[in-house]
């Protein structure tokens, strides 16, 4: 009640509300196969701390977790996994590509090598470089989570059957 006696509504849509909460807990599942791998493990600690952002729990299960960073390259055989493991995760997912060699498939222009993991499964944000800075990577979250707020990621959208794979 106001001070004038008047009363005050509030008023949202659920799914808003529900984007607010998941854009600020953002379970993470690494998947790294090269050097941005390793990059990738500075982002996380207690110099760039990317828990600040809402990315603080590391979960090495896909069942546990809503976000797949895929850093390095993806060859032939390992394409089949990573899309298991995309598959495992509950639904809504989301996938960022970390790197040149993940976005792109960098210097490795063979047969072997995916030429981009977008090939391969849905991804919601790029991170460039080679490899990408961890200023970038937190940049990329925190872009991602602009998308989730606003429900435009890939899961989202097919969540509401606004696109299909």
């Amino acid at each position: 009640m106001a001070k004038d006696g008047s009363t005050g509504y509030l008023t949202t849509r659920v799914d808003a509300v529900v984007n607010y909460f998941r854009k600020n807990s953002v379970w993470p599942l690494p998947f790294g196969t090269s050097c941005c791998g390793i990059e990738m493990m500075a982002t996380l600690c207690s110099d760039y701390d990317m828990s600040r952002f809402g990315a603080e729990v590391v979960r090495f299960s896909p069942r546990q977790s809503d976000l797949l960073i895929v850093a390095g390259i993806v060859n032939s055989k390992m394409a089949p996994v990573m899309r298991n493991v995309y598959d495992q995760m509950a639904d809504p997912k989301f996938v960022m590509s970390f790197g040149a060699c993940a976005s792109s498939g960098g210097i490795f222009n063979v047969y072997s090598v995916a030429q981009g993991i977008d090939t391969i499964l849905p991804v919601d944000i790029y991170v460039p470089g080679c490899p990408p800075a961890p200023e970038g990577v937190i940049n990329g979250l925190m872009r991602l989570q602009e998308m989730i707020q606003r429900g435009e990621t890939q899961s989202q959208r097919r969540e509401r059957g606004t696109i299909t794979i």
